[in-house]
């Protein structure tokens, strides 16, 4: 399913009586600011209840597998009724866009959200799967929903997940929430519960299996407590093991930087670790461990680094942004906001353009996720009017932060 910018959004809008059977099914097309033409589709909606309906598994029981679809052209309208759908039971989920036949964002209704949240791993169609993991994630990063609602669809599904694309893509997506969507308040405690969570869910999962070898990668990149590091430091030293987990060079690597984040590795075990792997990879691996040192110190030689020495290769460059951007504590960054704007116009005439986008994007402090550096972001472009690409690049980053803080607001509600 597209999740394009300019795509038009499909929200289901059901009415159903006191027996549950539908009254009136309607379809509502949204477009965008940037691309406000609302198109015509073809697509289908999916009925899904668990497996056996009445004569079976009980609502809320087994595998949901698709009991109705019906397939339509849906005109370029605001709204469109589907009458079809009109006295039939109401399922446990509706799915627009099953198939995934139209270019469109959806949405589910509330019901539908609630069952994904509870049940999203019994939905026996991986596709189906997918395209319910893509809408509670537009959903999120759209401010409609809230984004604890997420953290609860995730780990609550994500261990019978079989789609290892599926796992990758939503434990990234889980960090940025955990990380930069929950409310601020709520920040150290999703954190927390997230790390939890991964570990628990590399220790269960079957023994190596690509989910138990992406549960521990990201759990290596969210620890946030002493038990975390013990258990990061077992694996890493070989005092902890799971059943048929490989701990090859990469894997140690993020292993260390997990420790580094959490401060309780440094220079001195950077250094080791790049003594045993003094190859490309681990020069940047390296390169990436020191600028997550999570110091003010740390994090300001990797600034200062970037901005200023032209002899930093565009793969380190780029490794360097990774680690300077992987706080728990975004505070730890206010005080380079500053140092940042001072040199964007130096370093954009002064270096190559691919260095020059790597510094820009990638230094640009956007884990702080904060008014206080949209209005900073802002100042610099009123100021700075007369370099196109360059206002390009800073924009972008800075709706990014607008987004993040959108979703907060909705976290909070």
């Amino acid at each position: 399913m597209a999740r394009n910018r300019g795509v038009n959004t499909l929200v289901p809008r059901i009415e159903v009586d006191e027996s549950g059977t539908i009254t009136s099914f309607r379809i509502l097309q949204t477009a965008t600011d940037e691309q406000p033409t609302i198109r015509p589709h073809r697509l289908a909606i999916g009925f899904y209840s668990s497996e056996g309906g009445a004569g079976g598994s009980a609502p809320g029981s087994g595998k949901l597998v698709r009991t109705h679809r019906v397939e339509l052209d849906l005109a370029a309208e605001a709204a469109t009724d589907i009458p079809e759908l009109v006295g039939l039971p109401r399922p446990e989920l509706v799915l627009l866009n099953d198939d995934d036949l139209a270019y469109a964002k959806i949405r589910m209704d509330d019901a539908s959200l609630s069952t994904a949240i509870a049940r999203l791993a019994d939905i026996h169609d991986p596709l189906a799967r997918g395209l319910v993991w893509g809408s509670a994630w537009d959903s999120t990063r759209d401010a409609e929903v809230p984004a604890h609602d997420y953290i609860d669809l995730v780990l609550g599904n994500i261990a019978q997940e079989s789609e290892s694309t599926t796992i990758r893509l939503t434990l990234t997506q889980l960090l940025q929430v955990a990380r930069s969507y929950v409310a601020p308040e709520r920040r150290d405690a999703a954190i927390e519960r997230v790390g939890d969570a991964l570990w628990l869910l590399a220790q269960t999962a079957e023994a190596g299996s690509d989910a138990q070898f992406q549960f521990v990668k990201f759990f290596a990149a969210i620890p946030s407590t002493a038990e975390h590091g013990a258990a990061l430091q077992g694996l890493l030293d070989g005092s902890v093991s799971l059943p048929g987990l490989e701990i090859d060079t990469d894997l140690a690597w993020e292993l260390l930087e997990g420790l580094v984040l959490l401060g309780e590795a440094g220079e001195a075990e950077i250094a080791a670790a790049l003594a045993n792997d003094n190859t490309a990879n681990g020069q940047q691996a390296a390169a990436r461990s020191r600028a997550a040192i999570p110091t003010l110190e740390g994090k300001k030689a990797a600034l200062t680094a970037a901005l200023t020495d032209t002899s930093i290769p565009n793969t380190t460059l780029r490794s360097m942004s990774v680690g300077y951007g992987h706080v728990n504590d975004p505070a730890v960054l206010e005080s380079l906001v500053a140092p940042y704007f001072d040199a964007l116009t130096t370093v954009w005439k002064e270096r190559t353009y691919k260095i020059a986008e790597y510094t820009v994007v990638g230094f640009y402090p956007a884990a702080l996720a904060s008014q206080e550096l949209v209005d900073a972001t802002n100042a610099w472009l009123d100021a700075n009017p007369g370099i196109p690409a360059l206002r390009r690049l800073v924009i972008e980053r800075r709706a990014a932060v607008e987004r993040a803080l959108a979703v907060q607001a909705r976290d909070r509600s």
